[in-house]
């Protein structure tokens, strides 16, 4: 399977997109916006139920999702497909965490081109709403209470998904921040790649159009003057001990971004 739904390098969203008209219609609420959210997640559930969420399923269900943060004023800028489009070997793609936007959108341009799959919070795939969604996709659980498990387990599930062609998502934070911390994103993703052989992409994310709310994020507000960013890195092979230099040039590849697209650039 492979689409090319952007034949380019990269992606705007075209500045005169016009919005949904239920969207107009409820007055900028995002009232619109999580109805239609909640369908997609029941259909996608349904489907998993049924045994048949596969990847073209999982690819189509989060393009859906892609053109409805469109139809409610979301506007998305894309850059460097190019560094992993084409590629023959797995890889290992490590980025900041912002909301839940990218965790939806992800899959719309990584596994279009590649096997993936995510490291996940393990209620995520226990519980019985999003659990057979994640199931079905085959991710990698962490408990986040005992550190040492998860690495091991993360270590272990890691490379044998990645000997067998598999992508890894992962998305170093403890937990969905709109501030970038850097002392929080741990090294975990590069570890991975040492161990398995594999080259890393660093990935910048700035997608606070979509909030997070206090008790349950995924129900946040949204935020359609702040535009929707994803810059994709050239492939970076791990040399240094543990990684370490390769991590320090994947926040650097975060925060220069972050900066640019505060100042209301466009790297």
């Amino acid at each position: 399977m492979k689409e090319e739904y952007f034949p380019q390098n990269e992606y705007h969203t075209p500045p005169d997109m016009p919005r949904k008209l239920g969207d107009r219609l409820l007055m900028g609420s995002r009232v619109y916006f999580m109805s239609r959210f909640l369908g997609y997640l029941f259909k996608s559930r349904r489907i998993a139920l049924e045994g048949k969420y596969d990847r073209a399923a999982w690819v189509h269900a989060s393009y859906e999702f892609y053109q409805l943060i469109e139809e409610c004023g979301g506007r998305f800028h894309i850059t460097g497909l190019e560094h992993f489009r084409d590629l023959k070997e797995p890889i290992v793609f490590i980025g900041n965490h912002m909301s839940t936007l990218e965790t939806m959108v992800m899959p719309f341009f990584v596994a279009s081109v590649m096997e993936a799959t995510y490291v996940v919070k393990e209620r995520l795939v226990t519980g019985p709403f999003f659990g057979p969604i994640m199931r079905a996709r085959d991710p990698i659980p962490v408990g986040r209470t005992n550190p040492r498990e998860d690495f091991k387990r993360v270590m272990n599930e890691g490379c044998e998904k990645l000997a067998r062609g598999v992508s890894i998502i992962i998305f170093p934070q403890h937990t969905r921040k709109v501030k970038f911390i850097p002392e929080e994103f741990n090294s975990i993703g590069v570890k991975l790649a040492s161990r398995a052989g594999v080259r890393v992409i660093p990935v910048a994310l700035k997608t606070d159009w979509w909030g997070n709310a206090r008790w349950a994020k995924a129900f946040g507000p949204i935020d359609r003057s702040k535009p929707i960013h994803f810059a994709f890195g050239p492939p970076i092979s791990i040399k240094s001990p543990g990684g370490r230099d390769e991590n320090q040039q994947i926040i650097a590849f975060i925060q220069s971004h972050l900066r640019q697209w505060e100042a209301g650039g466009n790297l």
